[in-house]
């Protein structure tokens, strides 16, 4: 089986079911746009079923099997829970989870209008998840490091989308996050990947949390850096003061992740804008509003 989109359809979720859940199988399938490395598809009102389709290990479906059980209860945001595990098997040799599915419109395709609530309720959700992880919760690997360590990146993304009128003031913030101290706390819980694909809102505010497949312990930094990424302008001040755990470093360290999260929003707008594989036409002018707000600061 090659990882193509096509091998994923309505029939075949049914029919891994039938096999392995028969008593969801008669619920109504109907496939959720979007995701790469999972696709998800709605079964009934309440559930989805999570299809690794082109992460190449199970590792971070597996990884929301573990620990959403034990993050969910305490997080005053509706966020994915698994309810039942589906097995690799020979009709399809991967893993697929169903969960409880989070209402809400995603963010990269709605706008929040209620941007003081939303400061809230992302500040409140962020105090609760970031608290001092077990010592065998997962590390990161490829994210979560300090700015200095993500220098490459950010400057393959500050090329490749070539802000000439605007080059000098992101790196100033991004030189300013990588002189910024490093965090010296304990390793806390974090989402790991908050950008507008991944909150889900509804009523013009924040209504839930989804695709912790990033989850690690470590720096919260890169969840802060969500203050300018999903919020409208001027409400990343409201964030932090609501948040109110966040130091001077560490809003320092959060700007530059955010530039760079922005940057690479924008990136993937224009590939899509190519038709490159993975892009996302949408993105574009989504990451760029968010650079706009991470240039003007807290």
């Amino acid at each position: 089986m090659t990882n193509t989109e096509s091998e994923i359809t309505a029939d075949l979720v049914r029919n891994l079911l039938q096999e392995q859940h028969p008593d969801l199988a008669g619920l109504a399938i109907r496939e959720v746009a979007g995701g790469w490395g999972n696709q998800m598809w709605r079964l009934g009102d309440e559930l989805a079923v999570r299809m690794q389709r082109m992460d190449p290990t199970p590792a971070l479906q597996l990884k929301e099997r573990r620990w959403l059980p034990v993050l969910a209860p305490r997080l005053p945001l509706p966020v994915p829970t698994p309810v039942r595990f589906g097995e690799p098997s020979e009709r399809f040799p991967r893993h697929w989870t169903v969960m409880t599915w989070v209402s809400g419109e995603p963010l990269d395709h709605v706008s929040i209008s209620r941007g003081a609530h939303a400061a809230d309720a992302l500040a409140g959700f962020l105090r609760a998840l970031h608290v001092e992880a077990p010592a065998e919760a997962p590390i990161a690997t490829d994210r979560g490091a300090h700015p200095r360590d993500c220098t490459d990146g950010f400057d393959h993304f500050l090329h490749a989308v070539a802000l000439d009128d605007l080059a000098d003031d992101v790196r100033a913030v991004w030189d300013d996050a990588v002189a910024a101290p490093e965090w010296e706390g304990p390793p806390l819980w974090v989402h790991g990947d908050l950008h507008p694909a991944n909150v889900v809102v509804s009523g013009g505010t924040l209504s839930g949390i989804v695709d912790f497949g990033d989850l690690f312990a470590g720096d919260p930094a890169l969840d802060l850096a969500a203050a300018w990424v999903l919020l409208p302008a001027g409400m990343a001040s409201r964030f932090f003061d609501t948040y109110a755990r966040a130091d001077e470093a560490a809003i320092r360290r959060a700007r530059g992740l955010a530039a760079m999260k922005s940057l690479f929003l924008m990136l993937m707008g224009q590939n899509g804008d190519r038709g490159l594989p993975g892009g996302k036409p949408h993105w574009g002018p989504v990451g760029r509003a968010a650079l706009d707000r991470v240039l003007k600061g807290v």
